[in-house]
């Protein structure tokens, strides 16, 4: 199982509250408008687009906010452009991170991750450092309570899937970038809630980190993640279940 995936379930739990809530609208809006300015203003024409609203929905974000988020995307109301960045970096143990953004101002954020890198005893670097221990994926995350594992084989293998996994509370899900949007819909016609689809970048192969390697991980990913720039961000280090127990003092 992959402890930075249930080290983010900890933190979702951990962090409901209002800052936390901001962050993610903040996130949200970045990418509804993104996807409005790429690929137009209608979600039904638009499959980057229809997923974020979708997104923004399940975290209970105001229509109005949404709707202002398009406009700003369609240029219909000012907004500030923001460009799609991807930065690699390396972490404790030798471990590999990417982090995806946007940003209205690259300098300002390579500058800041870099720092941030550098105070979890990381180092930025360039194109090709950690890229290559990946491969582009869609995921989609599926409340193991709510779909039997005979339901999710025959909805996820049949529309396209490429593998599920076992991750504690949660199905894991994968399929080629090209058809994650039709595996979606295979599970929503099938009357099966989908918790989180996106594109990611998939370690293929995980490196375990313990003691205070596991921690400064935890610590590096967590500050990337607050980073009002950052959208996304993956790493190989995998942590035991006893190990995160004690990190977040379960």
């Amino acid at each position: 199982m992959s402890g930075h995936s249930k080290w983010a379930t900890i933190k979702r739990k951990k962090g409901a509250n209002d800052a936390a809530r901001g962050k993610v609208f903040t996130k949200l809006v970045k990418e509804i408008a993104t996807a409005a300015r790429m690929g137009g203003g209608d979600p039904d024409a638009n499959a980057r687009l229809r997923k974020a609203i979708n997104d923004a929905k399940a975290q209970q974000m105001p229509g109005d906010s949404i709707k202002r988020a398009v406009q700003r995307g369609t240029g219909e109301i000012d907004g500030a452009n923001y460009e799609e960045v991807l930065y690699e970096g390396t972490g404790p143990g030798g471990t590999l991170f990417l982090v995806e953004g946007m940003t209205d101002n690259r300098n300002r954020t390579v500058a800041e991750l870099r720092k941030m890198f550098e105070r979890h005893n990381g180092n930025m670097g360039g194109a090709g450092t950690a890229q290559w221990a990946f491969d582009r994926l869609g995921t989609i995350s599926l409340d193991k309570s709510q779909v039997s594992e005979d339901q999710l084989m025959e909805a996820a293998l049949e529309a396209g899937a490429e593998d599920y996994r076992d991750e504690g509370e949660i199905w894991k899900v994968y399929t080629p970038v090209e058809q994650l949007f039709e595996v979606v819909d295979s599970f929503e016609k099938s009357k099966i809630v989908v918790q989180e689809s996106k594109l990611a970048y998939v370690p293929k192969n995980r490196k375990e980190v313990t003691g205070r390697e596991a921690e400064v991980c935890m610590n590096l990913v967590d500050a990337l993640d607050d980073h009002d720039d950052v959208q996304n961000v993956f790493a190989d280090f995998d942590i035991s279940d006893e190990e995160l127990a004690r990190i977040s003092g379960g």
